[in-house]
């Protein structure tokens, strides 16, 4: 298999995941090792073979669900807290912390950035229709571990506060930050609740008792406040927000939009528990074309015109047509003020065509 992949392209390195015989067998052919999870075996299998590189070829696989932060096996929803992991996998920040200061380890491919249809791990029963590996939902709506991610993967200062603030009195809540600054102070309704230094590729915790208010985290590096992150307790669902990611289609019959469609209180903060079944109508020079919400358990069609909100979220995908002209997208539901907005379909330059 090497020497044909070398006959159609001789200038990179040929390499293999494998979940175990470390050392045996293709090890001696291929240029570059992988590991299939079991993480801690490269540091033998590198004393033994320190000539040869070592890449994690799937990774991680911390199972959550987001803005979920309770287990619940009845609904089939794992905590968001970077806590859970099936027996061959690891959290995100074990097997990270691992491979960031071993640099004969040339990094991973995380298992997995989206979650996706099908090997509902780790409930595999019903309701359960899809993996909670993602990073990502199945909609592409961060999960708190996407800011863990960011926080080491890049030299922009990050602090990112979970999980929401509305909860009941008496409960206790573990409250984490992920961030890369040094030093992270946590006040309830201005009440100092005591700092934590920041291990480097690690993250923050605290036990808190609710309260109703605002929750705010101030990060520091070398002393100096950089940055605040706030979680606020918000008032029931009041309004539908639509923030598309684009204004403007290509008029090809081919471009879509993605929306995502927030369920907001009165003052516009996303409601963290709402899920308001939303109703969609699409008008003018496109249609819709899919929904989704990133529930790993929901059993409503992806093609459809409403979509049941899932923690404060849900999405829609309208896709132009041919015709140049506007969009107009409107969602509705009982007891909420609805929203509108208008995306153009604009004239493009035909694709040539592939003889």
């Amino acid at each position: 298999m090497k020497r044909l992949a070398r006959g159609l392209d001789p200038t990179r390195p040929c390499t293999i995941a494998m979940d175990r015989d470390w050392g045996e067998g293709v090890t001696a052919v291929i240029d570059v090792v992988g590991f299939n999870y079991r993480t801690p075996n490269m540091e033998e299998f590198h004393r033994r073979f320190a000539a040869k590189p070592v890449v994690g070829t799937e990774t991680g696989s911390t199972v959550c669900t987001r803005g979920a932060y309770a287990r619940d096996d009845v609904k089939g929803f794992v905590p968001a807290y970077d806590t859970d992991f099936p027996w061959w996998a690891s959290t995100a920040e074990a097997w990270w912390r691992f491979v960031a200061p071993r640099p004969y380890i040339a990094g991973g491919f995380v298992w997995t950035g989206f979650d996706y249809r099908g090997e509902p791990t780790p409930f595999n029963k019903w309701p359960s229709v899809s993996s909670q590996f993602g990073i990502m939902d199945a909609c592409g709506f961060p999960k708190d571990n996407w800011f863990y991610y960011r926080a080491w993967w890049s030299d922009e200062p990050l602090l990112h506060l979970f999980p929401h603030w509305n909860w009941r009195a008496g409960q206790t809540i573990s409250v984490w930050c992920h961030t890369n600054l040094d030093r992270v102070a946590l006040f309830l309704n201005g009440q100092d609740l005591g700092s934590r230094d920041v291990a480097r590729n690690g993250h923050v915790e605290w036990s808190v008792p609710f309260a109703p208010g605002v929750l705010e985290a101030r990060g520091f590096r070398n002393g100096r406040q950089i940055l605040i992150s706030r979680r606020e307790t918000v008032g029931p669902p009041a309004a539908i927000m639509l923030k598309p990611d684009r204004a403007a289609l290509a008029a090809d019959g081919e471009d879509v939009a993605v929306i995502a469609v927030e369920v907001v209180d009165s003052q516009g903060r996303t409601v963290p528990t709402a899920g308001d079944a939303i109703a969609f109508t699409i008008a003018g020079s496109g249609e819709l074309i899919g929904v989704g919400n990133g529930n790993p358990a929901s059993h409503e069609p992806d093609k459809a015109f409403q979509r049941r909100a899932f923690n404060g979220l849900c999405q829609a995908i309208v896709q132009a047509s041919k015709a140049a002209g506007p969009i107009r997208v409107d969602a509705i539901a009982p007891g909420l003020s609805a929203a509108s907005i208008t995306i153009n379909a604009v004239p493009c330059t035909p694709r040539p065509s592939v003889n």
